[in-house]
C-alpha cells in the first residue's frame, strides 16, 4: 500500500526525537502497548493529546470483561460476543479476545490495578448487556476506566519512559519503500518542545481512541476528534465497518439542545437490577428481547428510540430507586454525583436518559498482531478495525481488546526488531513537502459537520438523510478546497482547523460506508430497510482514500477480513 501524498497544512518540524516506536495516545491500548515494547528493550515514546491521563479510558464505567468467575469459559465469551456482533465478528480476533483476555488483566493486575473484591476476597463481578453470566470486573464501583488509567500512567512514569504531552499527531512520516518512518506532531503550550515536530521510528502504533466529536451528542471526551483514523486514511492505510458507531442507550438528558461530551449512566446500573421506563412507569424492555434490559446496546438503544417515536417523547428513564441511598452511594459514586450536579437525585426519583454517540466498532483495518495495510503502521484499541466487535460492541469488551491486542502489537515489533537487530538504523523519511496538500477547514466547520451528521447518520438512517448528508458534507468539503488561491493559502493551521479537518474525512467515510450498507444491522440502523439480509451484506464495508482526495469503497467477498500486507512485507 502506498502513501496518497496527503498531508496537513502544517509547518515543517523544527525539532524531532528518535526512537524505536512511538505510541501515539495513554489510554489502556496505548500505554499497555508502551510498556510492552519498553519491557522488550525498545526505546519508547508515548505522545499523547492532552494530559496522560485524559483520553476515553478514564471515563469508562462499568469494567472490563473477562471469564475470570466460577463457571465462565472463553467459549461462553466467545458466543456472547458473537451474538452481539451480529454476524460480522472475524471468530479467530474474538477467540483472540477471550482466550488471551483473562491472562491479560491479571497481568493488568499485576501492573498495580486495584479492581473491587467480594465478601469471599475475590473479583465481585457484576453482569451487563449480552453477556449471559457476571463476568465484569469493576474498580471504585464504576470508576473502573479511572482505577486502570491510574494504574498505567503510575507504571509509565516509574519506568521513565519518554512522553510528550499536550501534542497533537499531524501526519505519518514514510521513507522511500513506502514503510513507516515516524509522525509528525505539534504540541500545544510551554514545556520541552513546543510547536511542530517530529519522532522518527521505524514503528508507530496508532491508539488515538474513536471519534465521539463527528456527533452534536457523544461520551467522548473533547479529544475524540478521529485524529489517527484520519491520519492513517492520509497514509494510505485502509479503514473498515466505520458505519458501525455504537449510540448508548442511558446516557443522561440534558436537553434536546445539549451539545458536547454527555455523563453516561453505565450499563452496570442494569446489570444490577435497573429498569427501563416509560413517564408511565411502563417497562417498554419486557418482551422486546429474552434479556429485556440487559439485551445488546443496539437493542436497547432501538427500543428506547422506538418508544420515544410511540408517545412523541424526548427521553425515557432509568429507575433504579429500589437499590436505595447505600447501594447508589458505594457501587456507583460516580453516576450518583453526575446526576446530582445536574439536579436529579436517582435515589430518590428515576433518571432520564437517551441514546448518544458512544464507541466506534470499525476503524483502521488490522490483522491479529495490530498491523495495518501500511508496513510498520500498528493501530489497537478504539481507533483499530480488529474485527472483535462486528457490527455492535459487546459491553465491556473495549478494555479488554485494549490489553490482549496491546500486547500482541508489541511482541510482534520486539520480533521483528530483534530479527533486523535492536536499535537498528532509524528509516530516513522523504522530504518534507513544501506544499500543503489538504486545505485545512475553519474552525467552525466542526460544528456544521456535527451537526449534518446527528440529522443524517445518527441512530435513526435512511437513504434520504444519508444522501442529505453525503451532499452536505461534499459542499463544504469543495469550498475548502476552492478557498485555495493560486499560493496555496489555506485556513491558518492550528489545533481547530486541524480537529475540523480530521472529523470532516472521517464523517465524509461513515456516510459513505452507512449509505452503501443497504441493510439494518447491529448498531446500524436503516429506517428504509429493517431487515438484516445476511446473503447481501454479511461482509465489511473497506475505504482507502485516493490522491485526489475522493474515496475509493469497496466490500469484501466475505464476513472475513482479507490480510492487511503481502508475505514480503510482514
Amino acid at each position: 500500500m502506498t502513501s496518497t501524498g496527503i498531508r496537513l497544512h502544517a509547518p515543517a518540524p523544527g525539532w524531532s526525537i528518535d526512537a524505536d516506536v512511538v505510541v501515539v495516545g495513554s489510554g489502556v491500548a496505548g500505554l499497555t502497548a508502551a510498556l510492552r515494547c519498553e519491557a522488550a528493550g525498545l526505546n519508547t515514546v508515548v505522545v499523547t493529546k492532552a494530559r496522560l491521563d485524559d483520553g476515553s479510558t478514564r471515563w469508562a464505567q462499568g469494567g472490563i470483561a473477562a471469564a475470570l468467575g466460577e463457571g465462565d469459559t472463553p467459549e461462553q465469551h466467545l458466543d456472547d460476543t458473537l451474538v452481539a456482533g451480529a454476524g460480522l465478528c472475524d471468530t479467530e480476533a474474538v477467540r483472540i479476545l477471550v482466550t488471551e483476555g483473562p491472562d491479560a488483566v491479571r497481568r493488568l493486575i499485576e501492573t498495580g490495578a486495584h479492581f473491587d473484591e467480594s465478601s469471599e476476597g475475590g473479583l465481585a463481578l457484576t453482569r451487563e448487556g449480552g453477556h449471559h453470566r457476571r463476568r465484569i470486573a469493576h474498580a471504585g464501583g464504576d470508576a473502573t476506566g479511572a482505577e486502570v488509567s491510574r494504574a498505567l500512567v503510575e507504571a509509565v512514569r516509574a519506568r521513565g519512559l519518554r512522553t510528550v504531552e499536550n501534542a497533537l499527531v499531524l501526519d505519518l512520516l514514510t521513507d522511500a519503500a513506502g514503510r513507516t518512518a515516524g509522525v509528525t506532531l505539534h504540541v500545544m503550550g510551554e514545556g520541552q518542545h513546543d510547536g511542530v515536530g517530529a519522532v522518527h521510528a521505524p514503528a508507530v502504533v496508532l491508539a488515538t481512541g474513536g471519534m465521539g466529536q463527528v456527533f452534536s451528542a457523544t461520551t467522548n471526551p473533547s479529544v475524540s476528534t478521529g485524529d489517527g483514523v484520519a491520519l492513517a486514511l492520509r497514509a494510505g492505510a485502509e479503514v473498515s465497518d466505520l458505519e458501525f458507531v455504537q449510540f448508548h442507550p442511558t446516557v443522561l438528558f440534558l436537553g434536546p439542545d445539549a451539545e458536547g461530551q454527555q455523563p453516561l449512566v453505565s450499563e452496570a446500573v442494569r446489570g444490577e437490577g435497573a429498569h427501563l421506563v416509560d413517564a408511565d412507569g411502563v417497562r417498554f424492555m419486557l418482551g422486546q428481547h429474552e434479556l429485556a434490559e440487559l439485551a445488546p446496546r443496539d437493542v436497547v438503544a432501538k427500543g428506547i428510540l422506538r418508544r420515544m417515536q410511540q408517545l412523541d417523547a424526548e427521553h425515557m428513564f432509568l429507575d433504579a430507586r429500589h437499590f436505595g441511598a447505600e447501594m447508589w452511594e458505594q457501587r456507583f459514586p460516580t453516576i450518583l454525583a453526575a446526576c446530582r450536579a445536574h439536579g436529579i437525585d436517582p435515589v430518590h426519583e428515576p433518571i432520564p436518559v437517551a441514546p448518544a454517540a458512544h464507541y466506534a466498532s470499525g476503524g483502521v483495518r488490522t490483522d491479529p498482531h495490530g498491523r495495518t495495510t501500511v508496513p510498520g503502521l500498528y493501530a489497537c484499541g478504539e481507533v483499530a478495525c480488529t474485527g472483535v466487535h462486528g457490527a455492535n460492541r459487546l459491553a465491556s469488551n473495549s478494555l479488554l481488546e485494549g490489553l490482549v491486542y496491546a500486547e500482541r502489537i508489541a511482541a510482534d515489533i520486539a520480533a521483528a526488531r530483534a530479527a533486523e537487530g535492536l536499535h537498528a538504523r532509524v528509516p530516513e523519511p522523504v522530504p518534507y513537502p513544501e506544499r500543503p496538500a489538504h486545505p485545512l477547514l475553519a474552525p467552525e466547520t466542526r460544528f456544521a459537520v456535527q451537526r449534518i451528521m446527528t440529522n443524517g447518520a445518527g441512530v435513526l438512517r435512511s437513504a434520504e438523510s444519508l444522501r442529505k448528508a453525503a451532499e452536505q458534507l461534499q459542499q463544504l468539503h469543495a469550498e475548502a478546497r476552492d478557498a485555495l488561491d493560486e499560493n496555496g493559502k489555506t485556513a491558518e493551521p492550528g489545533v481547530d482547523t486541524w480537529e475540523a479537518t480530521n472529523l470532516m474525512c472521517v464523517a465524509r467515510v461513515l456516510v459513505a460506508a452507512a449509505l452503501l450498507r443497504e441493510e439494518t444491522r447491529g448498531c446500524h440502523w436503516r429506517e428504509d430497510v429493517p431487515e438484516r439480509d445476511d446473503a447481501g451484506w454479511r461482509r465489511h464495508i473497506v475505504v482507502r482514500l485516493n490522491p485526489d482526495r475522493t474515496l475509493a469503497v469497496q466490500t469484501t467477498e466475505t464476513a472475513d477480513f482479507p490480510p492487511t500486507q503481502r508475505p514480503q512485507e510482514q
